[in-house]
């Protein structure tokens, strides 16, 4: 079967909450304002239902999810609940192959009301697990204030989607467009990464969690964990889950060395993108086939 865990597509509803807000997050046309990123010109073909369900022809699931990084979660609730609520309805109401993350607001931590909407189906379907911003997860008391949500998942054996979120210090004078996904996201996500394998698996034993981004290259410093007292090469959290998002072959070579995995093709966040064969080398793949299977998600199970 043929999955990809990382796509966005702005929906009807969606984009209409973001036009009728004035205050950040919003959407003036199709011009997008965040606290902490320059305005951003959106591609509306980018979110066509049309176009990328011809996109996602060879999938059998592509899951959507909330942008994070806009920061809708953290919006006080009266603000955060509509825009969360119309990205929910769309969501759901997507035609095969979508699937979709769930998202909750986060200023005002509510178990019951994520408990109903990992519940609710649309045509037989509903939510493959939560989607969080990795800003939320990245330290002890972040990931003690969320618990009640992951308990949530645990109790329906759900997964935790990692994402980056918002970026609010990429908005100082001079900082290219690149920068917001190429420091802060990577630091967010390993961050998030750590703060999990320290203070998040002992309270959620059988959680299972997909960080996208690669954990933010996060692995690869098992070395260093190792030097400093921490549990170093070897120690593999077999809950735990990557997706590759915008990496390429050097990376993803460089993970599969660290972790093992049985799923690698490169892939991007792009919510257009195919994902080409990353060129890995012939060991590699072997140490995809047999090493610690399934730890990297993308977007095919096998190379066969």
């Amino acid at each position: 079967m043929t999955v990809d865990v990382h796509q966005h597509l702005w929906t009807p509803a969606f984009v209409d909450t973001l036009r009728r807000r004035t205050a950040a997050p919003r959407l003036d046309g199709w011009i997008l304002h965040t606290d902490g990123e320059p305005p951003y010109r959106v591609n509306p073909a980018d979110h066509d239902l049309a176009a990328r369900l011809a996109l996602n022809s060879d999938l059998a699931l592509a899951l959507v999810s909330l942008s994070s990084p806009l920061g809708i979660e953290s919006l006080p609730p009266e603000e955060s609940w509509p825009i969360i609520d119309a990205y929910h309805e769309d969501a759901l109401a997507l035609p095969a192959p979508f699937g979709a993350w769930a998202a909750t607001c986060l200023s005002e931590i509510d178990p019951g009301r994520l408990a109903e909407s990992l519940d609710t189906r649309h045509a037989g379907r509903g939510f493959a697990g939560l989607q969080l911003p990795a800003t939320t997860l990245r330290d002890a008391a972040g990931l003690a204030e969320v618990a009640p949500l992951l308990d949530v998942l645990s109790e329906r054996d759900l997964p935790l989607f990692v994402h980056p979120g918002p970026a609010p210090e990429a908005e100082e004078a001079g900082v290219p467009g690149w920068w917001p996904a190429v420091v802060p996201y990577v630091q967010q996500m390993h961050a998030a990464w750590y703060a999990f394998a320290a203070f998040g698996r002992a309270r959620h034993p059988r959680l299972r969690v997909c960080f996208s981004l690669l954990a933010g290259l996060a692995p690869l410093h098992s070395e260093r964990l190792a030097n400093r007292g921490g549990e170093g090469r070897g120690q593999v959290d077999p809950g735990v889950f990557l997706e590759t998002s915008s990496y390429g072959p050097r990376a993803i070579d460089a993970i599969i060395r660290e972790l093992g995995v049985d799923v690698v093709v490169s892939g991007s966040d792009q919510p257009y993108a195919t994902a080409p064969d990353p060129g890995l080398g012939d060991a590699a793949w072997h140490a995809i086939a047999v090493t610690n299977p399934n730890r990297l998600l993308n977007r095919k199970e096998s190379r066969q």
